[in-house]
């Protein structure tokens, strides 16, 4: 009888994807560094990639199986390089809009001194931009913008001590939650205390999403008036506030205006895809 595969993502613990299950947000990431490939981690030898955009993530783009979700959805192949770097100047915090996905995304947001690990997903041209589809970033009515972390701001150290003179990363358009003061609120990292405090903390929240996180998955999911009506509360609360990143973003092509200069740098221009889900 074959031994089953330690590598595959259900043996490591990698397999549930928060898009089919939103209380499990941002999803499992890896313990190290791996190629993502298919079903499967493998080692890497090599941590850059020339030829494919370095892409940090901050959210469930690190989780595998997250992922594997995304590019089946739309036919690409999903073999993508993902790498832990050492970051300094982002920190995590709440995206101030509700996903219609069902849950409270993570968005990054301007933390200068802040040292943290995240993963770089190295995506090809086709991965980038399907990436982009499922972030909003190709719509002018997306959630999210991509942004361009110069080294000069933003340090990006792989494991082998090597810099990226830039990195790539996806900034919430409507901001992000704040904390109770004017700077923006950590994300906890799991959805259901972040849920728990927020439903606690308005009667209005409560009356739109119901009493519980499980409630307000449910509700939540796939109900675009629904998400809408949610991120226009936490604006009317005075919840929101910037990211900080907003001078970084670099206008997309597919929603740029004729007279806007042509985007330069790295891949990224691909055709849209499906409207985002984001």
């Amino acid at each position: 009888m074959t031994p089953p595969d330690p590598r595959t993502l259900e043996a490591l613990g990698l397999h549930v994807a928060p898009r089919e299950d939103p209380l499990s947000y941002p999803g499992a990431w890896p313990a190290e560094s791996a190629l993502l490939d298919g079903n499967r981690m493998l080692p890497l030898d090599t941590l850059r990639f020339e030829d494919r955009a370095p892409v940090l993530s901050v959210g469930s783009n690190a989780c595998p199986a997250q992922l594997v979700h995304k590019m089946a959805e739309h036919g690409v192949e999903c073999r993508v390089p993902m790498v832990r770097a050492r970051v300094t100047g982002i920190g995590i915090g709440v995206s101030a809009h509700v996903s219609l996905l069902g849950y409270l995304s993570a968005s990054p947001f301007r933390s200068p001194g802040a040292t943290r690990d995240l993963f770089i997903t190295w995506l090809d041209e086709a991965q980038l931009a399907v990436i982009d589809t499922s972030e909003g970033a190709d719509s002018p009515t997306g959630n999210f913008h991509r942004a361009a972390l110069p080294a000069t701001d933003f340090r990006v150290e792989l494991e082998s001590g090597d810099v990226l003179d830039t990195a790539w990363i996806y900034v919430n358009r409507w901001g992000v939650l704040r904390d109770g003061g004017p700077g923006p609120r950590p994300h906890p990292g799991r959805q259901r205390p972040l849920l728990t405090e927020l439903l606690a903390a308005s009667a209005e929240l409560r009356e739109l999403f119901g009493t519980t996180p499980d409630e307000f998955c449910a509700r939540a999911r796939g109900d675009r008036a629904l998400c809408a009506r949610g991120r226009q509360l936490f604006a009317e609360k005075r919840w929101t506030t910037s990211s900080g990143l907003e001078p970084y973003v670099r206008p997309h092509p597919r929603s740029r205006r004729p007279t806007d200069p042509q985007q330069t740098g790295r891949p990224g221009t691909g055709a849209s895809l499906s409207p985002p889900l984001t």
